[in-house]
């Protein structure tokens, strides 16, 4: 007499039906939560060097910049794999004002760039590839989708689920 035995999905944090994402969400939120802190350590290490080894640093400016870049994207990480609604809003908010920053010391780093100096979001991220552009604006669309917001639990106003 044998038994069959079914096989099971590995326990997700919110193991419920609702909260499962799909197959591209989830691996779109695994790739932003890698390359976050990548680019996290690439920032870091930028303003470490800029502060510790420059000769005669002149603008602190940009340390600062990168510092608060670097910092931006650790918290924007843990939106990407903690599925809390604190964690969801924490970067929602992170990405917004890194968003901000960017197009802001973007344009700034134009005008005036003697007082931007070289900081990650000059020229909008030239010297990163322009990942600071646009890695933000993904983080935002991949948390404001309607899969994402359905595993987190965020119900907003303006975003229609599937279902209805």
């Amino acid at each position: 007499m044998t038994s069959q035995i079914e096989p099971t999905e590995p326990a997700l944090e919110n193991s419920d039906e609702s909260s499962k994402l799909s197959d591209f969400t989830y691996a779109a939120g695994v790739i932003l939560g890698l390359s976050y802190p990548l680019l996290a350590f690439s920032t870091g290490g930028r303003a470490t060097y800029q502060l510790l080894f420059k000769a005669e640093i002149g603008n602190y400016l940009a340390t600062g910049l990168s510092t608060t870049a670097t910092l931006c994207y650790l918290l924007a990480t843990i939106g990407f794999f903690k599925r809390q609604k604190w964690a969801w809003w924490l970067s929602v908010g992170v990405l917004g004002f890194e968003t901000t920053l960017t197009f802001l010391v973007g344009t700034l780093s134009f005008i005036i760039p003697e007082v931007i100096g070289r900081t990650v979001w000059r020229h909008f991220g030239v010297d990163y590839g322009f990942f600071p552009l646009f890695q933000p604006l993904v983080g935002l669309f991949w948390l404001l989708s309607p899969d994402t917001l359905k595993a987190y639990g965020i119900t907003l106003p303006w975003v229609k689920n599937k279902s209805d």
